[in-house]
This record gives C-alpha cells, structure tokens and sequence, in this order.
C-alpha cells in the first residue's frame, strides 16, 4: 500500500480566519440591528406626517 502525505492542497485550512470571519459578521449583525431599531424608534417629522395627511385626502376625493 502507498502511503500519502498530505499536501497544502488537501489539509484544510486553520480554523482561526474562519472563526475570526464569523465574530466579524456577527459584530456587523449586531450593529445594524441596533442601527434599525433606532431608525423605527425615531419620530415622524410633522412636515412628512403633513405631506401624507393630504396624499390621504386626495386619495378619498377620488
């Protein structure tokens, strides 16, 4: 029987980057979660709220 030696094609790679590479997407999760949940926690600006009042108001005189 022939022995093989692994080669640097066949070993895998360290675990490390890949593990760093998950941290990394899981910190950007992370963030953009808080990111969002203080967008949809900002108040509506009365001039938006306005502009949709009489959007809304031209639409049932329709």
């Amino acid at each position: 029987m022939i022995e093989r030696k692994p080669t640097e094609e066949t070993q895998r790679p360290p675990a490390a980057p890949l593990d760093e590479a998950r941290l990394r997407q899981q910190a950007i999760g992370v963030r953009l979660r808080q990111m969002f949940d203080q967008v949809v926690n900002e108040e509506v600006p009365d001039e938006f709220l306005e502009i949709l009042r009489r959007a809304d108001t031209r639409s049932e005189k329709s």
